[in-house]
């Protein structure tokens, strides 16, 4: 018996869905059903300061117009917090993860005032548990952030940290890839504003689905790095990643949500059709 196979689109409804969204739902949707697999999808609302139910519905609708169909119930990343919490809680235990006071402009500062490279992406360390006590006394906000100190002391080093690609990454990358998380830096998990944050909840969400092949587009590729290193570090099952190519408008830039006139709404009130909308695509 072949193993399953389990992929997702995930969108988050800050917006309506475009014609990039159009083509990796559709990518992800078409290589299950060649595998006889399963497709998932999750709604990933965690940021509640951009979230509108009108982009949840819409969601919805354009799928179902595109002609796709998956199992229910749906997962909404903000009906399952308890989740992430006690993963967060997992790195906590382990001395992984450590509060961070600074603001974003404090850490653009440090940045810019660094040496030429010295500082690419921000690294930082638990402040001495006396000051902690009186900021968090004083009420600060602070981002529970990973340390890849610490991460890296837990593995013994990154070295054996790998993932396979069937797809291509935006330099070509294929086959077996080394995981370099240290090129992200210490990254925020979890901060006051949004709860927890994307890397976090996207590891534990593809683990708790059973998500066994992640199809989605090469500007995500660089947060595959990362994640690999949160699956080693919370014991969970690595998936098959496969990161396909980016759609661009006419002027040579990909589509983003902010491009009204290219969201699939539009495109449906302008009369186009699922199936030329495949054809325009390659699909």
């Amino acid at each position: 018996m072949s193993a399953p196979f389990v992929t997702r689109f995930a969108p988050s409804p800050t917006g309506y869905l475009h014609r990039g969204h159009a083509f990796s739902a559709l990518t992800a949707f078409e290589a299950a059903r060649a595998a006889g697999g399963t497709f998932l999808l999750r709604i990933e609302d965690i940021d509640a300061t951009r979230v509108r139910p009108a982009f949840e519905a819409a969601i919805f609708e354009d799928l179902a117009w595109l002609g796709l169909s998956w199992p229910t119930p749906v997962r909404r990343q903000s009906e399952h917090m308890a989740d992430y919490e006690a993963a967060l809680e997992q790195l906590r235990a382990r001395g992984l993860v450590y509060r961070c006071f600074r603001t974003r402009r404090e850490i653009a500062q440090a940045m810019a005032s660094a040496p030429h490279g010295a500082m690419e992406q921000f690294r930082g360390a638990p402040l001495p548990p006396e000051e902690e006590a009186e900021r968090l006394d004083r009420g600060e906000p602070f981002a529970w952030r990973l340390s890849l100190a610490a991460a890296e002391a837990r593995l013994g080093g990154f070295d054996r940290l790998s993932f396979v690609e069937e797809g291509r990454g935006p330099s070509g990358e294929h086959g077996s890839i080394a995981a370099r998380p240290e090129l992200g830096g210490d990254v925020v998990l979890a901060r006051k504003d949004v709860g927890v944050a994307y890397h976090l909840a996207v590891v534990v969400d593809d683990a708790l689905q059973g998500v066994t092949h992640v199809i989605r587009g090469q500007d995500l590729f660089e947060a595959t790095h990362v994640q690999r290193l949160l699956q080693a570090l919370l014991d969970l099952p690595t998936p098959v990643y496969r990161h396909h190519r980016l759609l661009v408008g006419p002027d040579g830039k990909r589509y983003a949500k902010r491009d009204r006139a290219e969201t699939l709404r539009a495109l449906r009130e302008a009369g186009v059709t699922p199936a030329e909308l495949r054809a325009e695509m390659g699909l």
